[in-house]
């Protein structure tokens, strides 16, 4: 039964796909709301202010539990280049959907 097993088949790629749909639409409509933060702390990011506050952390000028990831400035460059990779790895993928509903 050649068909039963292309419709299983079938079947199978529809329940992956719609599952893979849903959690992506729902991450992307996660990360849309923060792009106003992205931009904010990519303005951050060198900027006057970050090294301000580098120089009060250098001083000790912060109170010790005051968490300050955001001026290591491998975790942020890191966290951007990241961001720009997926950006175009997204492009990739959307630019592959595309193909794939015109045939």
């Amino acid at each position: 039964m050649q068909e039963i097993k292309r419709i299983q088949k079938m079947e199978q790629a529809l329940d992956e796909i719609a599952t893979a749909h849903n959690a992506l639409a729902a991450a992307l409509t996660e990360f849309a709301v923060k792009q106003d933060q992205l931009a904010e702390l990519s303005s951050y990011y060198g900027s006057q202010d970050y090294h301000h506050d580098l120089v009060m952390d250098e001083n000790g000028q912060l109170p010790s539990d005051l968490k300050r990831g955001v001026l290591s400035q491998d975790t942020v460059y890191d966290l951007l280049i990241d961001l720009h990779e997926l950006a175009n790895e997204m492009h990739r993928v959307a630019d592959g959907i595309i193909d794939n509903l015109s045939k």
